[in-house]
């Protein structure tokens, strides 16, 4: 007797790891047979067991637990609400955000109604480009985009996912700055990010090169060109590819060696200073007729007071800023540099917009914040500061499996994300990631919606600083235009613009692509 029930439960066992290998849903299932389940079991019940034992539910970081949940739940499209009230302490808060709703809210459209949008299609306020007159200007169709996370960081079948999302989203895919692969090539329109290692334009002494810049440009889905200075996990650093995740095909795709590490260098070589980035920007803008923008973390303000004086008595100038937040980063960095370096994105956001509002500038820009916007209200909070466009990173890396590990910098990611082992990576199915990541960005854009509608506006963009206030453990409650120092308007499109936009969302305009 004895020995059937072994044999049942060996039989049962057997069947469990044969499901788990071959099942394409759950990355950490296929990597981990029989074992996976507990990960999944141990978070069923992780509420009960923090609540009485270890932690609450929004005391971990960077994400917590809460936050997490609702990237999970919105990816699967599952019930992303949450019940029983608020468990925030909203009485001795830190720093608490608070949306201001109207007593008489724009209407919210459900599936029964004819004006239901499924794709909860949120355009940008400007044309990317349009100011200056590029001839590929475009308006992005989406102010949730995916921001930039490299190949060779990433996994392929993390970036094909990303990719394959984008396309499904209908949003923007930054490449990060290891280049364009094939695994970008799945449908979503690219960014291409060039940083200091010019990986995909660079020549053998690791210059940039124009011809090399020119023929990708040509051969690839790119719509606009992102020239990184830094970025929030570790700006004035660089970065690091170790020399276990460079495969022949990232060596061949970069431009570089085999087996020794692949450094970027903390500065650029192309240009040395404001005159001479904008020389630069300005050859790749006229050279290609895409938008051209520059990407960094915030520090000192002179760079962009400089950056502001030259765009004013000149006929130079970026398309477009993407100020990253020094709680930002999806790449490892040292501990010094990850959380003292670089200004928090509200003050950096604010700081660099201010500067170019009070040269009257603030209208030429699209401006895009990135550093953990992924979220509802943060994202909505990003719009009244000025942002135009939201890049979302470690939350889009969450939608297709992510579950904060935090062992990117080890090269052993247990959810085939940020790895280049071929087990670990064999865990994430591109085509059922993709949907979930697309499911995240609709998902994250409906919810957009409806704040904006909540605050008596039809789309993010028309929100200001008086829609909002941000709650301190003393119960003061400065305002937004008093705490960052804003005119009234500032973080508004202009009249002819924000007439535009109304009229998209209500369907009376096409939006040019």
């Amino acid at each position: 007797m004895a020995y059937w029930i072994f044999a049942g439960l060996g039989f049962c066992l057997l069947a469990v790891i044969i499901y788990d290998l071959l099942q394409t849903k759950h990355a950490i299932l296929r990597n981990f047979p029989v074992i996976g389940h507990f990960r999944y079991l141990l978070e069923a019940v992780g509420p009960e067991l923090r609540q009485y034992i270890v932690t609450d539910n929004n005391e971990e970081r960077p994400f917590s637990r809460d936050q997490r949940r609702w990237v999970y739940a919105s990816s699967k499209l599952a019930n992303n609400y949450f019940g029983f009230g608020t468990d925030n302490d909203l009485e001795t808060p830190a720093n608490h955000l608070i949306v201001k709703q109207v007593m008489f809210p724009l209407p919210i459209y459900h599936g029964c109604d004819a004006e239901f949008d499924p794709n909860f299609s949120l355009p940008c306020a400007k044309v990317l480009g349009g100011k200056r007159g590029r001839r590929h200007a475009f308006r992005p169709k989406s102010v949730v985009n995916v921001s930039a996370m490299s190949f060779g960081s990433l996994s392929a079948p993390a970036i094909e996912a990303l990719n394959r999302g984008s396309q499904i989203a209908g949003c923007l895919h930054n490449t990060g700055e290891g280049g364009v692969s094939r695994y970008h090539l799945h449908g979503g329109e690219l960014i291409w990010q060039i940083g200091t290692g010019y990986f995909g334009c660079r020549d053998p002494q690791g210059n940039f090169d124009l011809q090399m810049f020119l023929d990708t440009v040509a051969a690839h889905p790119i719509r606009a060109i992102e020239i990184k200075l830094s970025q929030g996990a570790k700006p004035g650093l660089g970065g690091m590819l170790p020399a276990a995740k460079i495969s022949r095909e990232i060596s061949e795709i970069r431009g570089i060696p085999m087996g020794v590490d692949c450094a970027s260098p903390n500065n650029h070589r192309a240009f040395h200073d404001v005159d001479s980035m904008l020389d630069f920007v300005e050859m790749l803008a006229d050279k290609t007729g895409l938008p051209v923008g520059i990407k960094s973390a915030v520090g000192e303000l002179a760079f962009w007071q400089k950056l502001a004086e030259a765009m004013s008595t000149s006929d130079r100038g970026v398309d477009f800023i993407t100020v990253d937040g020094g709680e930002g980063g999806t790449g490892a960095a040292p501990l010094s540099f990850s959380d003292h370096v670089s200004l928090p994105f509200k003050l950096g956001m604010s700081r660099v917009y201010r500067t170019f509002a009070e040269s009257g500038l603030h209208q030429d820009i699209v401006f895009i914040g990135s550093g953990k916007l992924g979220l509802p209200e943060s994202a909505l909070f990003a719009f009244a500061l000025g942002c135009d466009l939201v890049n979302v990173g470690r939350e889009a890396m969450l939608s297709i499996g992510c579950i904060q590990a935090q062992r990117c910098h080890t090269g052993h990611c247990p959810a085939g994300i940020a790895t280049q082992n071929r087990w670990l990576m064999r865990g994430l199915d591109p085509t059922s990631k993709a949907a979930r990541m697309a499911n995240y960005v609709v998902t994250l854009r409906k919810e957009l919606t409806h704040l904006s509608r909540a605050c008596g506006v039809c789309h993010p963009a028309l929100l200001t600083c008086d829609h909002f206030e941000i709650l301190h453990s003393n119960l003061e409650v400065p305002s937004m235009q008093e705490l960052y120092h804003y005119e009234p308007n500032w973080g508004l499109p202009n009249p002819q613009d924000a007439e535009t936009l109304t009229r998209l969302v209500l369907g009376d305009v096409p939006t040019k692509t």
